[in-house]
């Protein structure tokens, strides 16, 4: 799946390209896996702002993802490619033998009619999942659970992969898109391929109104505001700051670690950060 790119007609125009949309199949979500979804302008539910630039934005349907894959043993075919707009990646829908039906993430290479299982032997093939301590060493895998039955949490996004690297004990060993190598029990279930809409991150949007459009509004320079507004703010003329860049309170925002898990910290063999 490729990016279509503009020609410069206007000013919005010139360098802008968008998703060509040639792998979706379906234009109208499956009607009983849809649910409203409420915007909260970056508010939690006290009502206190607690994630900054945040509001507006197109409306749209929350679409409901199967990221547990815990129909075990039932074999399923992909009836279609989707658009999600809640995330990078496109959806597939799954209609099992026993009629029920389940959007997944949809790998590269899954393509309409295909089957499709979750099991301990299922094949080594995109869209299948199985526990860790099934899948090849070596072997590419997406949507990968954090602990037995909770349900997939990391390597979610468009063109995101782990690679499988070792085996100890009743834990397996995986890098991350990030680098990072990661101990995960082996009967947490994962899912095989790499996630689809590899080349999401090379739209370029153009203009600043379809960053509105994804509901993120805009974020001043701290050295554009007023000293009671931003400790980089003030100064005859453009400054540099005078200081270490930092957040509206004071926090260091560049290079500071600021992850304070000790519960998980030990299942973390090669930090991110470190070559």
């Amino acid at each position: 799946m490729a990016n279509k790119n503009y020609k410069p007609t206007t000013a919005g125009r010139r360098g802008m390209s968008v998703n060509d949309f040639s792998g979706i199949t379906r234009h109208r979500p499956e009607k009983g896996l849809v649910q409203s979804l409420a915007k909260t302008g970056g508010r939690n539910s006290n009502g206190r702002i607690t994630m900054r630039h945040r509001g507006g934005g197109a409306k749209k349907k929350y679409r409901i993802i199967d990221f547990r894959r815990d129909k075990v043993g039932i074999p399923a075919k992909v009836e279609t490619i989707e658009y999600d707009p809640n995330r990078s990646a496109r959806i597939a829908l799954l209609s099992y033998v026993d009629g029920e039906k389940r959007y997944i993430l949809a790998p590269v290479g899954l393509i309409v009619g295909q089957k499709v299982m979750s099991s301990d032997t299922a094949e080594i093939s995109p869209g299948n999942a199985m526990p860790l301590k099934n899948v090849p060493l070596g072997t590419g895998v997406h949507n990968i659970e954090l602990r037995p039955g909770a349900g997939g949490k990391i390597v979610r996004s468009a063109g995101s992969v782990a690679q499988l690297m070792a085996r100890e004990g009743t834990y397996c060993q995986l890098k991350l898109p990030s680098g990072e190598v990661r101990m995960i029990h082996k009967d947490c279930i994962a899912t095989i391929g790499q996630v689809g809409n590899v080349d999401n991150g090379k739209v370029d949007l153009g203009k600043a109104g379809r960053v509105r459009h994804m509901g993120r509004r805009p974020h001043v320079r701290g050295s554009a505001m007023n000293p009671v507004d931003h400790p980089h703010g003030g100064g005859e003329g453009r400054t540099t700051g005078g200081r270490n860049p930092v957040s509206p309170w004071g926090w260091c925002t560049k290079g500071m670690k600021t992850r304070k898990n000790p519960r998980t910290q030990r299942f973390i063999v090669k930090d991110r950060r470190k070559k």
